[in-house]
């Protein structure tokens, strides 16, 4: 087999019914461990994890969606959730399960609506069901999991054959972008895609627009209700200035969260801010970290790095999962440095073989055969450049990776096949 014909493999068998079976199994394991977490590694909330928490518990009761400083998607989801079985966090970490299950459905999907062999979706659907964080994040209460399950569900519709796809991927892209505001910018990825692989400018357009029109009529509402809290035009929520200003300064050394306080010369120490509303905050917030990144290029792109590493190569998450559930510390350090193993093994393969992809992708571009690239492939790459363009600019935490599992999951399995084809000629 030629190693150009490996990069746009056609080897494709339809799923056969005996099939499910193993499908069924794989699931039922996955979810029989997320069970078993949720029931003896007893974690507590947190952080933002307690904001969210709280916040739900607050809506459920009648009080007010928010102040406008953060997104509300989930706790106003979890609200719903608590009104018709009660406020607790055993019901949220319940409530987790589902979007462990949707998130392992929606997989399914995709695997079989894309261009793989049976052995190629059953060991990719083994390693993504079976990886650490989707078991242990039913445990966390973040916008991690529900945020993932419609980045999936708009990806079922994206490979599908819905009617009218464009529309309800903008629908989804809008839910999601009050859960994490920056998706707004998936438009784009829609566009990307579409025209690398189709090479038509304006039904790329079209459909792009699509998603971004449909996805600004969904969030409308919020960005009317924020605007009349302020009093002028507020977007879906008002954090991104701090996340920009505590992320992008001289006293950031690690690409990490740090208090607004520490800054030198804190605008937050100032009384303009003090006494300004949270919309003007987030903008004398925003403007000054554009200001510091113009000014310190160098130390930019050196914190953008570490920020990425935070990311895709440092597992601190899988603490989230253990805070405060008494577990002892060596068993807390086991699972810590064995979650980091297995992030490592996996993300850093997939990430090495995206980077190469990348490669063949901008000579298939070079030499007009990018109609020849894999879509699934490709799309995958899109969203790894677009999320990753994010954390480079805003903030590093191992959280943040959660929803691209599934592309590292796919890429890390691509890998090994790639590999194994190059240096035994064995054929996965």
């Amino acid at each position: 087999m030629e190693i150009k014909n490996f990069w746009n493999s056609g080897d494709y068998i339809k799923n056969d019914k005996n099939s499910s079976k193993y499908y069924n199994i794989v699931m039922g394991f996955g979810m029989f461990l997320s069970v078993l977490w949720i029931l003896f590694v007893k974690s507590v909330p947190f952080s933002d994890f307690s904001y969210y928490y709280n916040l739900a518990v607050s809506i459920a009761g009648g009080g007010q969606w928010g102040d406008t400083y953060t997104s509300v998607g989930y706790p106003i989801v979890l609200a719903g959730v608590f009104k018709l079985f009660g406020a607790s966090v055993f019901i949220a970490k319940v409530f987790n399960l589902f979007f462990t299950f949707v998130n392992y459905m929606c997989l399914k999907y995709i695997l079989f609506k894309v261009k793989l062999r049976e052995i190629d979706r059953k060991i990719i659907f083994f390693v993504f069901v079976l990886f650490p964080s989707n078991i242990v994040y039913n445990s966390i209460l973040g916008t991690e999991l529900m945020f993932t399950s419609l980045l999936l569900a708009i990806t079922c519709l994206y490979f599908g054959d819905a009617k009218y796809k464009y529309l309800l991927i903008g629908i989804l892209t809008g839910l999601n972008t009050m859960i994490k505001p920056f998706f707004i910018v998936f438009f784009f990825a829609v566009f990307l895609v579409d025209f690398i692989k189709h090479k038509k400018f304006l039904l790329s357009l079209r459909n792009s627009l699509v998603v971004l029109i449909v996805c600004g009529v969904v969030i409308s509402p919020w960005i009317y209700r924020n605007t009349k809290l302020m009093g002028q035009l507020t977007y879906v929520s008002n954090n991104g200035g701090i996340v920009l200003y505590i992320n992008n300064n001289s006293q950031n050394g690690n690409g990490r969260w740090m208090d607004v306080n520490k800054v030198e010369n804190s605008i937050a120490k100032t009384s303009q801010y003090k006494n300004a509303n949270r919309t003007q905050q987030n903008k004398m917030l925003s403007n000054a970290a554009k200001k510091w990144i113009k000014s310190h290029p160098v130390e930019f792109i050196k914190l953008g790095f570490k920020r990425l590493f935070n990311t895709y190569f440092f597992g601190d998450d899988i603490l989230y999962s253990t805070y405060g559930s008494g577990i002892s510390h060596n068993l807390n350090s086991l699972i810590f440095s064995s979650s980091i193993f297995i992030r490592l093994l996996v993300f850093l393969p997939a990430i090495i073989y995206i980077l190469i992809y990348f490669l063949k992708v901008l000579f298939n571009i070079f030499k007009g055969e990018s109609h020849l690239l894999d879509e699934f492939k490709l799309y995958m790459l899109i969203l790894f450049f677009m999320f990753t363009s994010v954390y480079f600019v805003t903030e590093g935490q191992g959280r943040y990776a959660f929803p691209e599992t599934f592309v590292f999951v796919c890429y890390f399995y691509f890998a090994l096949k790639y590999l194994a084809f190059k240096f035994k000629g064995i054929r996965l």
